[in-house]
């Protein structure tokens, strides 16, 4: 970790004095040389940064829509050009760009982030060694050194040596349970925010590969911070801990006001939306004439939630409009009262000895025809003996029946061949 952390080196400097300017600010107000003031200056640094990365965070929630949407699609590449590797790549790479998807934003918040932890970490390391880094001066090195958090100093870790935390002026009890209980709850906010992405945010209509891979991710992730955490100082996991409630806070932000079309977010967003109209009588606010707006732009492509929404307007007598807002119309409610009305039910399938017993009353109730069809059959029966009747050509065995004709051949008295086919 001291190896991957130097190698961000050249960022330590700007880190450390962004928190020597928070510590300035917290200091005056809860002294030098406690935790507070140096703990409350990590978690500055993070909401700093996490206000800096919104752009990107918004472009990942794109990229990870645009990959839900795209599911189906790469699911057919990869079954029609599975034995054609290149074929698949390069039919892949077109999908993305047709539809301006790129499978590294999802990424990018963390990637962007990674500078400035491994910076970070360099920073209390340095501190917990005793050294100068950054604007981090002897003075400032003595006060951090001196900051504990519940009794936990921070640059001490969960396996340090007994004798590493004393010169820390702090016991190895206290800093193996302030250690332990932040990595439980690093690790718990980790998985809930990835339960909640899956549980709530995804289109529940498409099953894909896609949904394994995060669901499988969703218990990959919490252990893997967990293995790592007992090597971070207490200072990198108040900044991690930080993360994660940032993280978890937007996306429930996300869920609540912008979810993915198709998944149980959005079916309880439209019905908040209806019952906000329902007391209003119109839509409020930029952010719902937006997602009203959007659905009607949708047409007939339309899910089935969204559909549900459109019927509920017009059970009220109200129409969307491709603005966003809604006007009252009396077609809209004959619409939707005839949408309701009860669907014309197919007859049941009746069972063979119903149709038997149906077809036995059926010929009773028609003798007529049945007398028809008994003549019909004598009729038959009188030109089958007039054929057997007539003189058969000799040397020809009798054929007793138009059974016993050979396969391919006209069942009755034969045709003598002509004499040149003989």
């Amino acid at each position: 970790m001291d190896t991957i952390a130097s190698l961000f080196s050249f960022i330590t400097y700007p880190v450390s004095w962004v928190i020597v300017q928070f510590h300035t600010l917290y200091g005056a107000i809860f002294g030098d040389d406690t935790g507070w003031a140096w703990g409350l200056s990590i978690v500055s640094l993070v909401v700093l940064i996490r206000i800096c990365l919104i752009p990107l965070f918004v472009k990942q929630i794109k990229s990870t829509r645009n990959m839900q949407v795209l599911q189906p699609k790469m699911k057919a590449i990869q079954e029609r050009y599975k034995s054609d590797k290149q074929r698949q790549s390069e039919e892949m790479m077109k999908l993305y760009k047709e539809t301006g998807t790129n499978p590294l934003s999802s990424c990018l918040p963390i990637l962007a982030q990674s500078p400035f932890f491994f910076a970070l970490y360099h920073v209390l390391s340095a501190i917990a060694s005793g050294k100068t880094i950054g604007v981090i001066d002897q003075p400032l090195l003595d006060s951090a050194r001196q900051a504990h958090i519940f009794g936990a100093p921070l640059a001490a870790k969960f396996m340090d040596s007994p004798a590493k935390v004393e010169a820390l002026g702090a016991s190895l009890t206290d800093v193996r349970v302030v250690t332990a209980v932040m990595i439980v709850m690093m690790s718990a906010s980790q998985f809930f925010t990835q339960r909640q992405l899956m549980t709530k945010n995804v289109d529940l209509t498409v099953k894909t590969p896609y949904m394994q891979q995060q669901k499988m991710l969703m218990y990959i992730f919490p252990l893997i911070f967990a293995v790592m955490g007992i090597n971070f100082p207490v200072g990198v996991l108040v900044y991690w801990l930080t993360t994660n409630v940032w993280t978890m806070g937007q996306q429930m932000y996300v869920i609540n006001q912008n979810p993915t079309p198709g998944s149980k977010a959005q079916n309880q967003y439209l019905e908040r939306l209806l019952k906000n109209v329902t007391a209003h009588g119109e839509v409020r606010g930029r952010t719902r004439r937006n997602t009203v707006k959007r659905i009607v732009a949708k047409g007939s492509d339309r899910n089935d939630i969204e559909r549900k929404f459109i019927t509920g307007l017009a059970k009220l007598g109200l129409a969307a409009q491709e603005d966003g807002t809604v006007t009252k119309s009396d077609t809209a409610l004959a619409e939707a009262e005839g949408g309701s009305a009860q669907k014309r039910q197919q007859p049941k399938r009746q069972t063979k000895a119903k149709r038997q017993s149906g077809t036995t009353q059926t010929g009773a109730a028609q003798p007529g025809a049945a007398k028809e069809t008994d003549s019909t059959k004598s009729e038959a029966k009188t030109s089958l003996q007039k054929q057997d009747d007539k003189p058969k050509p000799a040397g020809k065995p009798a054929s007793g029946s138009s059974r016993q004709a050979k396969s391919g051949q006209r069942r009755g008295p034969q045709r003598p061949k002509h004499p040149s086919k003989k």
